[in-house]
This record gives C-alpha cells, sequence and structure tokens, in this order.
C-alpha cells in the first residue's frame, strides 16, 4: 500500500487526541498494519478491524455482543420451500460515503451488491485479478464459487441468490467481513481512470465512519460519517494508533494516549485490573491457535511423524507461559464453546520418550524443520515467539532440529499459504460467523488448500463429514456429523491443536458503548467518550 501524502499530513497523536474544542476523537491503539483495505482480498482479523467494520455494511450484520444475524443492508429476505433461493430487499435511503477523494451520486441498490459478490466469484469480471497476486480467499476456501448458481437483478432493490445445493451457515456466511458490500460507482470511476488500485486503499462504503487516510504502518484515520443509515456517531473521529508491542500500548493506555487496545500481555492483566482510570472485559474466546504441519510434504505427510511430534509438545508449559493461566489447552480443532464440540475426543498426551519411538519406528532420523512464529500478538496467541522457543526445546528433546522463522505479518499470512511451504506455521482463528463450518471447512476443508488451509491437508473422509454437515438443516445432523469430523481430525492430526484463550480488552474508564465481541473483532460503532 501507498501512503496517502496528497491526503494528509503527519499529525501528532497528542494532538488526535485532543481534537479539537468542537470534537470528540476516539484513539485505538491496534496491534498491527492493515494488509489493505478491501475486506473481500483478506482473513486477518487486523485487516477486517480497520476496514469491514468502521468502512462498510453487509446485507446482514451480527447482533453486538452475538453470532446471532439481523437486517443489515438487506431488511428482510425470504428462502424458497427447497432453501436454494435467497430473495433480498434492500434497505431504502442508504447513502455511501462522501469523501474527499469521492462523491456519490446516488444511493444503494442492487447493483452495488452484485459487483461486490460476483467480482469475487467471476474470474472473467475486470475486478477478479485488480490487485496483482491478491486472491479472494475467504469466497474460495468456503467453496462459493461452487455453490452459487447465480446472482440476480430483480430490480433496483432486491436482489436474488439462487445456489446449487443447501447450506445452513449461507446467512451467516453473509454476514461476514469478505462480503462486506462497495459502491459499483466508486469502483467503475476507478476503472475509467486506470486507478483501480486505489479500491484497496482508500475505501469506500455505508459504514459508521468514512476513511480519511492511511500512514503506513503508524496511523489510520476515519470521520464519522454523517449520512449513516444507522445514524451518526458519538464520536466525531476514529484514530487507530498502530502499536505493535503489547507493553507500549498498556503504556500508552495508562498515558491517556489511547482510549483502549487489544491483545494485552497477560502478565500485565492485573495491574490493568488494578488501575482506578481503566476497565477490563474478558469473556471466553471463539478461538483456537494451532501449528499447522505441511502434510505434502515429507516426512509431514506421515501421519504418524505428525503425531510423534505433537505427543513431544508440552502444551501446558505454552498456556502457562504465554497466556499465565488465561488460555488452555485445545484438544479440537473447534472451541469448547462452540456447539457440536466433542468432549468424547483424547488428546495427544505429552510423552517425550513415547514420542521419539514413535520418529525412530516411522524411520526417521536427524530431523530438521523450520516452525514458523508470528510476528503479532494474536487473541489465540499472545507471543507466538515465545511458543515456538518453547516447541523448539520440547522437539529438541526427542532430536529434532527446530529453526524458528517469520516475517512482517501481511508477508507471513501470504507466504504460509504456499503449497509447498517448508516446515510448520503457528497460527490461529477467531470465529467469523458461530458456525463450526467457518473452522473445519473453511480452515480444514478441501476447497481452502492454498489459502485459509494451511496444513494444505485435503481428506475425503474429513471433507464429505463437513460437506453434508453444512447441506444439512437438521442441528441434531449436523452436530453428528460434525464430531464424526472431528475424530477424522484428531486421527490424522494435520495440526497439533495449542490453545483456546480468554478474550481479554482493556480500556480507559470513561469509554462507554463498546460492546466485546465473541467474534475477537474490534467495533467502535455506538462506542462514546464520557467525561
Amino acid at each position: 500500500m501507498k501512503k496517502l501524502t496528497t491526503l494528509f499530513a503527519a499529525t501528532a497523536l497528542a494532538t488526535l487526541m485532543a481534537g479539537t474544542a468542537w470534537s470528540k476523537t476516539f484513539v485505538f491503539c491496534s496491534e498491527g498494519s492493515p494488509e489493505g483495505f478491501d475486506p473481500g482480498l483478506y482473513t486477518a482479523g487486523t485487516t477486517f478491524d480497520a476496514s469491514a467494520h468502521p468502512v462498510y455494511n453487509r446485507l446482514l450484520e451480527f447482533k453486538k455482543g452475538t453470532t446471532e444475524t439481523e437486517p443489515g443492508l438487506a431488511e428482510s429476505w425470504t428462502i424458497s420451500d427447497d432453501g436454494l433461493e435467497y430473495t433480498f430487499k434492500l434497505r431504502p435511503g442508504v447513502k455511501f460515503q462522501t469523501t474527499e477523494f469521492f462523491t456519490p451520486t446516488r444511493e444503494l441498490n442492487a447493483d452495488d451488491v452484485i459487483f461486490s459478490l460476483e467480482r469475487q466469484w467471476k474470474s472473467d469480471n475486470p475486478w477478479h485479478g485488480y490487485v496483482t497476486g491478491g486472491s479472494w480467499e475467504y469466497f474460495a476456501g468456503m467453496g462459493l464459487p461452487e455453490l452459487l448458481a447465480s446472482i440476480e437483478k430483480v430490480d433496483d432493490m432486491t436482489v436474488k441468490i439462487k445456489l446449487k445445493r443447501k447450506e445452513a451457515p449461507f446467512l451467516a456466511n453473509l454476514a461476514m467481513p469478505f462480503a462486506s458490500i462497495m459502491s459499483k460507482e466508486y469502483a467503475d470511476k476507478l476503472q475509467a481512470e486506470g486507478k483501480m488500485n486505489q479500491l484497496n486503499q482508500m475505501p469506500l462504503g455505508t459504514g459508521p465512519f468514512a476513511f480519511v487516510g492511511y500512514q503506513q504502518d503508524a496511523v489510520i484515520r476515519y470521520k464519522a460519517n454523517p449520512d449513516y443509515w444507522g445514524g451518526k456517531q458519538k464520536i466525531d473521529d476514529l484514530v487507530f494508533s498502530i502499536t505493535t508491542d503489547a507493553a507500549v500500548r498498556f503504556q500508552k493506555l495508562q498515558a491517556g494516549e489511547c482510549h483502549l487496545m487489544p491483545y494485552p500481555n497477560a502478565a500485565d492483566v492485573e495491574a490493568m485490573k488494578a488501575d482506578p482510570n481503566l476497565k477490563v472485559m474478558e469473556q471466553a474466546g471463539l478461538n483456537v491457535a494451532y501449528l499447522a504441519y505441511n502434510t505434502t510434504q515429507p516426512p509431514f505427510d506421515k501421519v504418524e511423524v505428525r503425531k510423534a511430534l505433537n505427543k513431544a509438545i508440552n502444551k501446558q508449559a505454552i498456556v502457562d507461559a504465554v497466556f499465565q493461566g488465561q488460555a488452555t489447552p485445545a484438544t479440537n480443532p473447534i472451541p469448547p464453546t462452540m456447539w457440536s464440540y466433542s468432549d468424547t475426543i483424547e488428546d495427544d498426551t505429552y510423552e517425550p520418550e513415547v514420542a521419539k519411538k514413535m520418529l525412530e519406528d516411522a524411520g526417521v532420523k536427524d530431523l530438521s524443520m523450520k516452525v514458523w512464529a508470528m510476528p503479532v500478538a494474536r487473541p489465540y496467541m499472545l507471543n507466538a515467539r515465545r511458543a515456538a522457543e518453547l516447541m523448539q526445546a520440547d522437539f529438541a528433546k526427542i532430536g529434532v532440529k527446530v529453526e524458528i522463522v517469520s516475517y512482517e505479518w501481511a508477508e507471513y499470512l501470504e507466504k504460509s499459504k504456499a503449497k509447498d511451504r517448508d516446515g510448520a506455521v503457528i497460527l490461529g482463528w477467531t470465529g467469523d460467523n458461530g458456525d463450526p463450518d467457518n473452522f473445519l471447512d473453511t480452515l480444514l476443508g478441501c476447497d481452502a488448500v492454498g489459502g485459509n488451509n494451511r496444513a494444505q491437508w485435503c481428506n475425503k473422509e474429513f471433507d464429505d463429514l463437513v460437506t453434508k454437515a453444512k447441506e444439512a438443516s437438521d442441528v441434531t445432523e449436523r452436530t453428528k456429523l460434525y464430531g464424526e469430523a472431528q475424530v477424522v481430525f484428531k486421527r490424522e492430526a494435520p495440526w497439533a491443536t495449542l490453545d483456546h484463550s480468554l478474550s481479554i480488552v482493556p480500556m480507559r474508564k470513561n469509554v462507554e458503548g463498546f460492546v466485546q465481541s465473541p467474534l475477537g473483532d474490534f467495533a467502535f460503532d455506538g462506542v462514546d467518550i464520557v467525561e
């Protein structure tokens, strides 16, 4: 992304915090830089927090603090008796944001919805490959290219989507960030001017905050959208102060230089709770952290090797060191708080001597491997470097030599998708829609290989089970199928499941209206600062 120096100049954080006598500025000390501002191109929460949530809306939205859907840009919808046709009535009078770089001449209509979805679906769409090297990772990884039969404009305010098969989580999927609705008028203007990349650099939507500018790796600025269909926000200006170090984020929060921060160091939480100027929200996270082996590369293509490595990892030690009791070791690829979680599956026991013999029996000697460690804190893994160091020591006990590698966050996410990637990668997931499909199919399905499926694992038995589950309409049947899929996962061990963490959000005492999301995102519509 380019620095948008024509839009703004560098501004001191203190000035941003103070705002002006007649405006209210909210500062979020965010943990990292967005990969871009087009939510369809990415899967990272850091990127969604900076793009999908402030700038855009979707046909459906998640009710605050829940995984239930409610009307968004679609005020109502109907589903055909066979479950294959969804007809959406759009909300009238929704305006796109007016910014320094674009002034809309019309309100939201069906053309915008069709543009936003078809560009991700149809390879002959001029916007399908507008970002070099970009991919519609969510759209493809969830099997939508094979699911969709058509997207039709019934009239200016009505869109009909036809499916080839039933898809139980379809409505919840449309509430996810990748399905954000963009302005076709703005896109047409950029295309005519030969500036298509600008869609990913200078976003424009119908959301509560309009984009003002971005100083790369430093500050993102937004202003309240005066024409927002949900009503103008109580805060006038929203600032993301990008602060990658959790300790520095805490210092800024204590000093009043920001109002809210994500992903605190576990060691700092008690001090945060004791500070009279702060308050701390916490809840069980809908998340999992994992170590994904590349199951296409020897010797990780052998299940015996993967199982041996899993038995060498002391997960409790990782949880104790990284989370200080604010997480639990993970057994399954979905969290215990999610429906269909199987509590009958036994986890891999920590037995280094057994693991060493298993490697010998598999004919593996003098194994050297890479373990990839994320450069940023995420709710499911606060310190991947520390976790990698602990695994490095664990693997050394069974004769496996580990090199720890890392990259800048956007590069890390991109490189770790490669089908020929070496070693094992530490990553994780916070659920996007409250449905098990969002973990099991999105992260481990065959359609996600080369994308979200960092294990590059395509197992027909597993894939058939999760496909049947999302086509079933009965929750009991879906639960049974997902339980069977978890058994296959544990038997085949494409990952070492590491932990499920608590989600902890500290903020200044004068922040009101922030609702902690079970989906782990940070949205600031409805937030206020009181004196």
